[in-house]
């Protein structure tokens, strides 16, 4: 069950589905620390067979723990609540992997895969980056290290980056650039509580993000770096399918896929998922698809130029608000048949010619 599969390379062949299924040009998108919410994907977990077992794989690999984070993901009354990395952190990458494998599985051939932090595990998972078990051992071992590091959290705030300087300081920094107005500052509790006045103060809006860890600042360095020792024993592979890093904002090459100093970095370096988004629409797709907690990165997807000009769409694979089976079911299936069969579209203008 937790053997290696390879995927299948973009354009191949999938048994049993028309080839008409690759007409359109789909980027999936994986949410990260922050997107989680309760109840996310429970509704499809229990309505959808394939989905499920995915989950349930990924639980398994997790070891003792895993059957305690499946009940906390589907009690009314979890015994950890789902914002603590304990929790957040594996049901992020299981829902991710899930909905992932599940599309790839009913014949979605991606041009691109995008995550953001934990998400960007999914992405390069499913191009064959990591095995499924190796990813798993890989966060399981994060988790652990990051566990010792001193409270801290996230802040996001609709701001720019020089409008936010003057709040930084104390070991607070700019952990993540998803968008022009669109930032999340992190560091240790004291400090970043002391930005949030400041930012306040100064009639900036922000809000607490959904994180008790300062994710994608030096408070978290030192812990990241304990990772070193486990990544550099296990195989990293190229990708077999077209992986965008947020960290590079550009295609994640060989090189830099199989470079382990990469992957140790990750939990402590910013994240700029405006620029690597900026790279996926430049590639032309057809649709953005959030395959992941709702409804994040469909947000931020849709102020992006090429969406709001009509060069491409977007959609989520789950429902803005978590439900039941139905609701979780009906949007699922309503994703699956806009980017597994052909769509109709407007023309692009002349004078936007697609990439």
């Amino acid at each position: 069950m937790c053997a290696w599969r390879r995927p299948r390379a973009p354009g191949a062949t999938v048994p049993g589905m028309s080839d008409t299924t690759n007409r359109v040009r789909v980027a999936l998108l994986f949410p990260g620390q922050g997107a989680q919410r309760p109840g996310m994907a429970v509704g499809l977990y229990r309505a959808a067979p394939d989905f499920r077992r995915h989950v349930d794989e990924v639980f398994t690999l997790w070891g003792p723990e895993g059957a305690a984070i499946r009940a906390d993901w589907l009690a009314d009354d979890p015994a950890i609540l789902l914002d603590d990395m304990r929790r957040s952190q594996p049901l992020l990458f299981a829902v991710g992997w899930g909905l992932g494998r599940t599309l790839l599985d009913r014949g979605v051939q991606p041009m691109a895969l995008l995550g953001h932090s934990v998400g960007e595990v999914v992405a390069a998972t499913l191009a064959g980056v990591l095995g499924l078990a190796d990813a798993v051992r890989v966060l399981r071992d994060r988790l652990a290290h990051l566990a010792e590091a001193p409270p801290g959290g996230m802040l996001a705030v609709a701001a720019t980056v020089d409008q936010v300087r003057f709040s930084l300081g104390g070991g607070v920094v700019i952990g993540a650039v998803n968008g022009p107005r669109q930032l999340l500052l992190a560091g240790p509790e004291g400090p970043l509580a002391r930005s949030a006045r400041l930012l306040r103060d100064a009639g900036i809006t922000c809000q607490p993000a959904r994180s008790t860890v300062a994710f994608h600042s030096p408070a978290v360095a030192v812990q990241a770096a304990r990772a070193e020792p486990l990544l550099r024993s296990m195989p990293l592979r190229a990708p077999l399918l077209p992986v965008y890093s947020c960290y590079t904002g550009s295609p994640l090459t060989a090189a830099v896929a199989t470079d382990p100093a990469y992957w140790i970095r990750q939990p402590a370096a910013p994240v700029y998922f405006a620029t690597a988004l900026d790279a996926v629409c430049a590639a032309g797709p057809d649709v953005l698809l959030e395959a992941g907690a709702p409804h994040g990165l469909t947000a931020l997807a849709r102020r992006h130029p090429a969406v709001r000009r009509g060069a491409c769409t977007v959609r989520s694979a789950l429902p803005a608000r978590a439900g039941g089976r139905d609701s979780d079911l009906a949007a699922f299936t309503e994703a699956l048949s806009a980017v597994a069969q052909p769509v109709s579209r407007t023309p692009r203008p002349a004078l936007e010619p697609r990439m």
